[in-house]
């Protein structure tokens, strides 16, 4: 049975086939005001059970996908239970992030699911291909990714500012960090004293994350669409360019 394309309702927000339109990775994100000033303070240790069990998961996406390039290779198809599975793992990773240091847009503990959570604050959903190039299997996951690893790697990763050797041999470093978690900082500060996220930055943060969502859906071979060099900010995936957006 194939997974299916019908991503109905969920949690206040419409995760409809007009939205998949516009990119087959559907990430929503609603903002649970007012947050906890304290909590993220202790989330780190919260989220260790979590932790464990992605490192699993993690492990268990790899080789679906290893599985799933040879199936698209060959029969241009990626398996449906095989699809679902990595679907699950990302989801389950967004969860964890938007509760945890990716966000800290939520004071609800992630649930222990795979699936879609409709009471969620965060979800995410990955359209089903029919069918998957062939050729690119072999190409995309590296080769055409590269820019996109490159930019998502900037944002949330940073780089090193400086670097040395001391007296004694040892070499040393300095590392920055990267843009999404120096906004996710400046939130968790705005938190501890107001227990609102400021807006603007509650949107962009979640335009990063969009985008790393994104790329690693291609990267992992769920998609032929190549993710867009564009950064999606706010809660709700943007309308296809030839609709306008729905007036309040």
């Amino acid at each position: 049975m194939e997974p299916t394309e019908t991503l109905g309702c969920d949690g206040g927000f419409e995760v409809s086939e007009r939205m998949v339109s516009v990119y087959p990775v559907v990430v929503r994100a609603r903002l649970d005001e007012p947050l906890s000033g304290w909590l993220w303070l202790v989330t780190w240790l919260l989220l260790i059970p979590h932790f464990v069990v992605l490192a699993f998961l993690w492990l268990g996406f790899f080789v679906v996908s290893v599985v799933a390039f040879f199936a698209i290779l060959f029969t241009g198809r990626y398996p449906g239970g095989l699809f679902e599975f990595n679907v699950g793992v990302l989801r389950w990773t967004w969860r964890v992030g938007y509760y945890g240091y990716g966000a800290l847009g939520t004071d609800r503990y992630p649930p222990f699911t795979l699936g879609e959570d409709p009471t969620y604050p965060a979800g995410l959903e990955v359209h089903y291909p029919d069918r998957l190039s062939r050729g690119l299997v072999l190409v995309k996951w590296w080769l055409l990714a590269i820019p996109q690893v490159l930019i998502v790697g900037a944002f949330s990763t940073g780089g090193y500012v400086a670097h040395g050797v001391t007296s004694s041999g040892e070499r040393w470093y300095v590392q920055m960090p990267g843009l999404l978690s120096i906004c996710v900082l400046i939130a968790a500060v705005a938190v501890l004293f107001t227990r609102r996220y400021p807006g603007g930055l509650f949107d962009f943060v979640i335009g990063m994350n969009r985008w790393a969502l994104r790329v690693t859906a291609y990267v992992a071979l769920m998609t032929d669409a190549y993710p867009p060099f564009r950064l999606d900010q706010g809660p709700d995936e943007p309308p296809p360019a030839d609709e306008p957006e729905d007036s309040a």
